[in-house]
């Protein structure tokens, strides 16, 4: 099974610039040994399982917690799909397969 989880995490209460509280949680992700990818918007982590990735969230929480935040913003989707592996790539692969197609 392949499940992709979309997750933004950062503290609202640290002023404009975030990139050293997401930089804490990716750290997080790294140690995991889950396949990711960061995007300018969210991360993208990939695990055979719900409850891998889910069990990963309040560990990703606890990192900014250290770093003293007092509030967090989370936003988190899902996409699951049995029988599959590693598209994380696979997703991309496919959709630039059709742009290549197209011109």
């Amino acid at each position: 099974m392949s499940v992709l989880m979309e997750i933004a995490m950062f503290p609202t209460d640290v002023g404009e610039s975030k990139s050293r509280y997401v930089a804490e949680v990716l750290k997080v992700i790294e140690g995991s040994g889950f396949n990711y990818q960061l995007t300018p918007m969210a991360t993208i982590v990939e695990a055979e399982s719900v409850e891998e990735l889910c069990a990963l969230v309040p560990k990703m929480y606890k990192a900014l917690e250290a770093m003293g935040v007092g509030r967090v913003y989370s936003v988190i989707k899902f996409d699951i799909r049995p029988g599959k592996k590693n598209r994380l790539q696979q997703k991309i692969d496919s959709v630039k397969k059709h742009l290549k197609h197209e011109q």
